[in-house]
């Protein structure tokens, strides 16, 4: 048996996997006329038609429709349209994955599908004109980060951060960060690594866009999260990773501001009474400027009752913020 007529079987099914779905069909005629042409292999109705009840004993599933000429189509392609859809939407929508790999990755998802349904898979889905991240390694990032997690070792990167012209420059002129990754998490739009910090010698967080090229994963064990360290309360008290002294604050919000409490904190945050227009929220979070513009955003619909010293520094930075208009 000539090399050919080994791979005919597999030219079939990728026949019917590129060109076939529950609208589209090839029968045992055009098969032939196909593999004829494109591949040189002349061949029978009967063996073609042995080729497909060999790939449908394999457990390929693989349709008939009854006709004067039989029609064959795969029913089993590993995702939906509407699943594909939405991977196309989220590939996208994603900050922190460059616009050049959102293309190659919107690409490959289409081939997951028949050719016929690519053009369904065309999205008018307005995402923002949204800003991608120009860091090509982000994968390679990402993996060793994830590689290093499994195996609870620590690992070593250098970060950046952009310049008033727009440039990437290595913080602390080149340092090497020595990191003990804990968990990767997609948050504001953006991915990041959670775990302990050498140098800050506590729990921090970095982007793992802005880390400069593949960290190294070292040969030394990873630190042990502190006794008592639940990365679900780190992550609902810090607002989009910014890392600050947390304490727990109380806010007055008014009734219609419940969907964004929640959205924020989560269902488990603790709600009070206050009075027929509004309720008290207790929460944990990091204080510092991004929790008071979160704050500030609701235009005094949400404000801070306790505790003093941080209705007083939010209050500095609002009185700031409004004598650097007048300057």
């Amino acid at each position: 048996m000539d090399i050919k007529a080994k791979l005919r079987p597999f030219y079939v099914a990728k026949m019917l996997y590129e060109q076939t779905d529950e609208d589209h069909y090839l029968t045992i005629a055009q098969i032939m006329e196909q593999l004829d042409r494109d591949y040189g292999i002349s061949t029978s109705r009967g063996t073609v038609g042995d080729d497909i009840k060999a790939l449908q004993e394999l457990g390929v599933e693989i349709e008939v429709e009854p006709s004067t000429q039989k029609r064959f189509y795969l029913i089993g392609h590993p995702f939906d349209l509407p699943e594909l859809k939405t991977l196309i939407d989220a590939v996208e929508s994603a900050r922190f994955i460059p616009k050049d790999k959102s293309a190659a990755l919107v690409k490959k998802i289409g081939s997951l599908t028949s050719y016929h349904n690519t053009e369904k898979l065309v999205r008018n889905v307005d995402v923002e004109n949204r800003i991608k991240a120009d860091n090509e390694k982000v994968y390679y990032i990402m993996e060793a980060l994830n590689d290093a997690i499994n195996q609870q070792k620590k690992v070593s990167f250098r970060y950046f951060s952009y310049n008033v012209r727009k440039e990437p420059k290595v913080k602390h002129d080149g340092y090497n960060y020595v990191f003990s990754p804990y968990k990767l998490i997609w948050n504001g739009d953006y991915y990041y690594v959670i775990g302990y910090s050498e140098k800050h010698e506590g729990i921090g967080s970095f982007r793992v866009d802005r880390i400069v090229s593949q960290p190294h994963i070292l040969d030394k064990d990873a630190v042990s999260p502190p006794i008592g360290f639940d990365i679900n309360v780190y992550l609902n008290s810090m607002f989009r990773m910014y890392n600050g002294t947390r304490k727990q604050i109380e806010l007055i919000c008014e009734n219609g501001m419940m969907d964004a409490i929640i959205d924020k904190f989560g269902k488990d945050v603790t709600v009070l009474a206050n009075d027929m227009k509004s309720f008290r929220a207790v929460v944990s979070t990091a204080v510092g400027n991004v929790f008071y513009s979160w704050v500030f955003g609701f235009g005094g619909k949400v404000s801070i009752k306790a505790p003093e010293d941080v209705k007083k520094s939010y209050a500095a930075m609002v009185k700031q913020a409004a004598e650097a208009l007048t300057e």
